[in-house]
């Protein structure tokens, strides 16, 4: 990895700060639904059925957000040398 310094454009820059904003946002809302369910669970068992569905449901989703995110970042980042 190269320590060379990443310039970004005000336009790139912007664009990186609204995707990490997105992907903050949808891990804050499916691990608030994880959490509420998760006592909802505890008062009444019948709703851990709910809770598997949910992170069943939502973790592929946050996985996918998180990848997009990297991948945007690799493209923005320093390029490796051609060996």
């Amino acid at each position: 990895m190269s320590n060379e310094p990443v310039q970004f454009t005000y336009e790139e820059w912007m664009q990186c700060r609204v995707r990490y904003s997105n992907l903050k946002h949808s891990t804050n809302n499916a691990l608030a639904v994880f959490m509420a369910l998760a006592e909802l669970a505890q008062r009444n068992p019948d709703n851990y059925e709910k809770l598997a569905q949910a992170v069943c449901t939502r973790t592929p989703e946050i996985v996918e957000l998180i990848q997009e995110f990297s991948t945007y970042l690799d493209t923005k980042g320093p390029q490796p040398p051609i060996r």
